[in-house]
């Protein structure tokens, strides 16, 4: 990993900018290849993430790892971080906290430069969109939607979708994302 990456990371292992890492047994940083061409956000870690210190392990990561494949993606060939870097109760978050860890997630997408992000759920969409100065739109009409990004350090593909865990809440949403994540195959 990228003396700076390596830096960062410690950096968020011992964060305390919010209330969140007091409940916290790891801090989840993201994962992947440092020069990954395709990074994917999500908000932030589960139970089973926060005692691995790994991105999406629970049921969504094993779910996420299913929708990879379609898209002929391996999970070993991707970035994976969070908006939040703590293990996150009952998967709510403030704006407070996504105002303290952002930063961290900027420098990840400056340092790894991906070519692709895709925004997994509603939270990482709005963050990146706002951050970007994009539209507000809804997910059901902008999931699988290409929005290009180019700033002075980043020239990327935004690709909304739904978070895996949308699947898992609501089972008739399941074959929705399993076509859109086919539909990303074309689209990458």
């Amino acid at each position: 990993m990228k003396n700076e990456l390596l830096e960062l990371q410690e950096q968020v292992e011992n964060c305390k900018k919010c209330e969140l890492w007091k409940g916290r047994k790891n801090a989840v940083f993201g994962e992947g290849p440092e020069d990954a061409k395709i990074m994917l956000i999500g908000l932030g870690p589960g139970y089973n993430e926060d005692q691995q210190g790994r991105p999406f392990v629970g049921a969504a990561g094993k779910l996420l790892n299913k929708l990879l494949s379609y898209a002929g993606l391996k999970r070993e060939e991707v970035y994976i971080a969070n908006i939040i870097k703590s293990y996150l109760p009952e998967n709510k978050v403030t704006k407070d906290q996504i105002a303290a860890c952002t930063p961290y997630l900027e420098k990840q997408i400056e340092l790894i430069k991906p070519k692709t992000i895709i925004l997994l759920g509603n939270v990482a969409v709005k963050f990146i969109f706002e951050k970007f100065k994009l539209p507000k739109a809804l997910m059901r009409d902008i999931h699988t939607k290409p929005f290009s990004l180019s700033t002075l350090f980043l020239k990327a593909k935004l690709i909304p979708m739904y978070h895996p865990a949308a699947a898992l809440r609501n089972p008739g949403l399941r074959s929705a994302i399993e076509e859109d994540w086919k539909k990303l195959k074309t689209i990458l």
